[in-house]
């Protein structure tokens, strides 16, 4: 990508001009405390409203969420609410695309909030790169005002905790990559490829975008187009969550060939071989210096390193939280992804049994 991009679209007044019908998609569930902030964000965008279309897809919320969606419906004629029975974001992904009426469709989140350029910045760069995704950066914050919570936020925008993911870490000009978040598609791209993978629970992006890049398509990363992100508020919510990710990498693959990159088994493979050197240093005594020396007090170096790096910067207070942070994020990820492991073997051997 040449340099200087980004002030093509300073230095141009766009003005709606580019008159694209656009379809919002928000899967969601139980996301009372999020949706209101979401759906104002997308509101207050400077995209003419006679271009919009915002498409929800509630996963059968138990909260208020749908009582609160159902009210925006009744003032905008342009928001509706859909059902998802299935309770599986890919469904909802699938549900809105078939619903909408849009040139493009964009998929967003109801834990996210968007600038008011949110939507004409992602048309644009559309149109002026010939891209058939554009996405933005998350900018990170804490689901609530505790440390633990800004320590989250903090781990999931660095290196340490999330590698090379440059829609989290960041960039200073477009970039071509293999996924980006709460992206525009161009609405062509679904019948050349299909839709989503229903059978993935998790991380069906991932394996659409892979699919789409293999099958010659082109993915941009835009650094001013700034997604507001809430993370878990909490250890046990990113707990969960990652290892859920974890676990859908390895067990995905039973439904989808291309699914992942090297990036995403980092965690399943320091994690197995901190497991599996333990459990083999019983059987040879060696193996327990791999175990301590070479994996467990290496990553502790590292967690300690970065850790206090962020501490310099943010106080001391910080640095428990960050290395708990880091932890759980790395261990859930890893421990999710052996959990997927055994299921997909055990699912095999039984086949092989029965």
């Amino acid at each position: 990508m040449k340099k200087g991009w980004i002030k093509i679209y300073e230095n141009t007044v766009t003005n709606n001009s580019n008159n694209l019908k656009t379809s919002i998609i928000i899967p969601c569930f139980n996301e009372e405390k999020y949706i209101s902030k979401c759906i104002d964000s997308l509101l207050d965008n400077s995209y003419l409203k006679n271009l919009i279309e915002i498409i929800i897809i509630d996963g059968m919320s138990k909260d208020n969420t749908r009582e609160i969606v159902k009210k925006y419906t009744t003032q905008y004629f342009f928001i509706k609410l859909i059902d998802n029975p299935k309770m599986i974001t890919s469904i909802a992904m699938n549900i809105g695309i078939k619903e909408a009426k849009g040139d493009v469709i964009i998929f967003t989140n109801a834990h996210s909030i968007y600038p008011s350029n949110y939507i004409e910045k992602l048309i644009f760069w559309l149109k002026k790169s010939g891209a058939d995704e554009v996405g933005g950066i998350f900018i990170t914050k804490p689901g609530v005002d505790t440390v633990i919570a800004k320590t989250i936020a903090l781990v999931l925008s660095h290196p340490f905790g999330v590698g090379n993911g440059l829609f989290r870490i960041g960039i200073k000009e477009p970039v071509y990559v293999d996924t980006a978040p709460f992206a525009a598609y161009r609405k062509e791209v679904f019948n050349k490829i299909g839709l989503f993978n229903e059978r993935l629970v998790r991380n069906q992006d991932l394996e659409f975008n892979l699919r789409l890049k293999k099958a010659g398509g082109k993915i941009l990363l835009v650094p001013d187009i700034l997604i507001r992100y809430h993370a878990r508020p909490n250890l046990k919510g990113l707990f969960k969550e990652n290892f859920y990710n974890g676990f859908w990498v390895i067990y995905g693959t039973k439904f989808a060939k291309n699914l992942f990159s090297l990036r995403h088994l980092v965690p399943f493979f320091f994690v197995l071989s901190l497991c599996g050197s333990l459990v083999l240093s019983f059987i040879y005594r060696p193996f327990i210096y791999l175990f301590v020396l070479a994996l467990l007090i290496s990553y502790l170096i590292l967690n300690v390193f970065f850790s206090l790096e962020i501490s310099f910067q943010r106080g001391f207070k910080y640095f428990i939280p960050v290395m708990l942070s880091f932890a759980t994020l790395h261990f859930s990820y890893g421990f999710g992804s052996i959990g997927g492991l055994i299921k997909l073997l055990w699912e095999r051997v039984k086949k092989v049994i029965l």
